[in-house]
């Protein structure tokens, strides 16, 4: 008899953190131990960024939560058992709806949730707790994309193709997409692309470009203009195309034709001959792709601006062709499941309208309860965490996978809001910042200790595998919402703690929907099928689909549909008092408000504390010195930053990381206004000035 020790555990996975979704193996069998490696999945094929080669150092996190939390008497919180904890919240939901109404209980939910979890949560808000109030995090990521593109071509999928078709691109414009250090994996299929970026920063994306466009911040929607507009004086528009499969060609076009490229230099700051090479550079290749990111979409008119570039590319005839298209780049893990499926505060599960009495009636059916027992659409987002704790808002809030207190927009207003809460709960596996503020802290599982599906980019749809059990004292999101519906007098049956069950009537409530995941099980996935949503469950397995708008767009009449946009500014412009366009974003090292990245040594030691990237020549205006200390000021709030002099800045503009919590907040001083449509915060601009900081 062998006395050699049992092989570690093995599972093949996916990275937690961006939409990439990127293929990893992970070996151990404690949290200590666990190893990541890449594999050959087709988005990463054998590479990781820093974040993913490091992903296991959070689940051994000194801080790890692993015992459910009770604020006491005494105000601090304090260890409890999970009777106590889930007894404590359900008590304090039922105080409020019988003081307060239905409402006055809300849901903040996240984009890096897996889908089955997004379901259920969506399912529970609406039927538990009968609220309308169900938002999350993915509003502020891609929403005005999602809302660009349903009107356009009447569905919202991030990539309508495989990533992979990237690789035999000769031109890509990447309009606000800094994939070199936000999805550096996506970087290799670019490889042999003219690049073509629009940044007001030369980022490390646009430092391998061949043409960077740096335009004012705020000024996106006018370089568009200007860009069809050079399409259109050069006769570069694909006329064939436009006739054949869209409509509403003239009015936009109309609309470009106020914008020459002289006319957008003097808003812009781009040059009229860049954006004539841009064009020509675009119309002239084969394989052309327009990509757009956050730096067009994270703004109060962001859904108009992305219509601006789907624009452009309708003109060219790129969407709907092998080699060539539009897409969003996705940005959170889940960003595209967790919208489809219920956890946005106007959609119900399979990407359906909450207000189309069709769709109500369908996802009633599957729920078990009648249509008009379902709430009508809640407020967005930003809208939600504001009426927190006011006359007519919500006084209780259930937060999980998400952590506002530093991602939201106006993030000092937003902490006073969560403070007049009469109850704050949160979900997670790290004691976040708005954690830390919760009357209950409820512990879950981590990535690599549970199964589930999540969405990438493209629209495939993935299987996560858990690796190790969780902490004897920590439940999943699943068994925490079926819990919870329990004591809230819900039938346990209804709310199931298995995630294929789950999965399983997530298939049923999006069936015949936009993203229709009837035809996708558990089964096709670990046999290792390539599924794409939509995938219908039709008689024979439905191969999926990889490529959307091949032979028609998703109207009704088949066609794709030009938006008539014109250009306004930022909800605020820089003066005297506040003299510096302020602008967000994301570094290699960290991702999204940090609660993960900043508990990782090797990414904290990379990038430990806020920066403010600014011209050597501003920063001597301001009186500043490289690695000296500077206070960076809007009319809402401040914060604290340590100083990086960088020539290629604008002169106008500095940028800051939106990572960091407390002093070194970035949304302290961002800008709350919304797009009327998608309601996306106007992230990317805002007026501030820079004075030093002491030491």
């Amino acid at each position: 008899m062998s006395d050699a020790p049992a092989p570690a555990r093995e599972v093949n996975t996916h990275c937690p953190y961006c939409s990439l979704q990127c293929g990893t193996r992970l070996r151990g069998d404690s949290p200590v131990e666990v190893t990541v490696r890449p594999t050959d999945f087709p988005v990463n094929r054998g590479r990781l960024c820093q974040k993913g080669w490091t992903a296991a150092e959070v689940l051994n996190a000194a801080d790890r939560l692993s015992r459910p939390l009770v604020r006491g008497a005494n105000g601090q919180l304090e260890e409890a058992s999970w009777d106590t904890a889930l007894d404590t919240v359900a008590a304090g939901v039922r105080r409020i709806r019988a003081t307060h109404g239905q409402d006055a209980v809300a849901v903040f939910g996240g984009g890096g949730l897996t889908n089955e979890k997004a379901y259920l949560l969506g399912k529970f808000a609406r039927v538990a707790l009968r609220t309308s109030h169900i938002d999350y995090n993915g509003r502020f990521c891609m929403s005005s994309a999602a809302a660009a593109g349903n009107a356009a071509f009447g569905l919202d999928r991030g990539l309508p193709f495989p990533v992979t078709d990237l690789r035999t691109a000769q031109t890509v414009l990447l309009a606000g997409a800094n994939v070199a250090e936000t999805m550096p994996p996506l970087m290799p299929h670019l490889d042999r692309a003219e690049l073509i970026v629009m940044d007001p920063r030369r980022t490390a994306t646009a430092q391998r470009a061949a043409l960077h466009l740096q335009p004012t911040p705020g000024t996106d929607l006018a370089l568009a203009l200007g860009l069809l507009h050079v399409a259109l004086a050069e006769g570069l528009v694909d006329q064939d195309y436009v006739r054949g499969r869209t409509r509403g060609f003239d009015p936009a076009a109309q609309r470009a034709m106020a914008w020459w490229p002289e006319r957008v230099e003097e808003i812009s700051g781009v040059p009229a001959s860049a954006q004539r090479r841009a064009v020509r550079m675009l119309a002239r290749s084969r394989n052309t792709y327009v990509l757009t990111g956050r730096g067009v979409e994270q703004h109060s008119t962001g859904t108009d601006t992305v219509a601006g570039f789907i624009n452009l590319a309708l003109a060219l005839g790129l969407p709907g062709r092998v080699g060539s298209g539009y897409g969003c780049l996705t940005g959170q893990g889940n960003g595209q499941g967790g919208r489809e499926h219920g956890q946005k505060a106007d959609q119900l599960p399979g990407y359906r309208s909450i207000t189309d009495p069709a769709a109500r009636a369908h996802t009633a059916r599957v729920w078990g309860v009648p249509p008009d027992e379902l709430p009508g659409p809640g407020r967005s987002a930003y809208e939600l965490l504001d009426a927190l704790g006011t006359a007519h808002g919500p006084q209780g809030l259930l937060v999980f996978g998400s952590n506002p207190a530093v991602s939201a927009p106006h993030a000092g207003h937003v902490t006073a809001r969560l403070a007049s809460l009469d109850l704050l709960v949160v979900a997670d596996f790290v004691p976040s910042e708005t954690a830390r503020m919760a009357d209950v802290v409820l512990p879950v599982t981590q990535w690599a200790e549970e199964e589930g599906t999540l969405t990438n980019l493209e629209g495939r749809v993935l299987r996560r595998r858990a690796l190790l059990s969780p902490p004897p004292e920590v439940r999943s999101d699943l068994q925490v919402l079926h819990d919870l519906a329990v004591r809230l007098g819900e039938p346990g049956d209804r709310y199931p703690a298995d995630p294929r069950e789950v999965f399983d009537e997530l298939r049923a409530a999006s069936r015949g929907g936009r993203a229709d995941y009837s035809g996708i099980s558990y089964e096709r996935l670990d046999a290792g099928e390539v599924l794409h949503w939509p995938c219908p469950d039709t008689q024979g397995a439905h191969p999926g689909t990889p490529r959307l708008f091949l032979d028609r767009f998703a109207h009704p009449d088949g066609r794709a549909r030009f938006a008539e946009v014109d250009h306004r500014g930022p909800a605020e412009e820089i003066s005297p008092a506040y003299p510096f366009y302020a602008t967000t974003g994301r570094v290699l090292a960290h991702y999204q408000s940090g609660a993960q990245t900043r508990r990782v040594r090797q990414l904290n030691e990379a990038v430990p504390e806020p920066f403010l990237e600014i011209h050597p020549d501003s920063a001597a205006r301001c009186g500043l010195a490289e690695r000296g200390l500077a206070v960076v000021s809007s009319a809402r709030g401040t914060m604290t930053a340590r100083v990086r002099l960088d020539p290629t800045m604008r002169l106008d503009t500095v940028f800051v990381p939106f990572h960091f919590p407390g002093d070194g907040r970035a949304n302290q001083f961002t800008h709350p206004a919304l797009d009327p449509r998608s309601g996306m915060p106007e992230f990317k601009v805002c007026a501030v000035r820079i004075t030093p900081g002491g030491e």
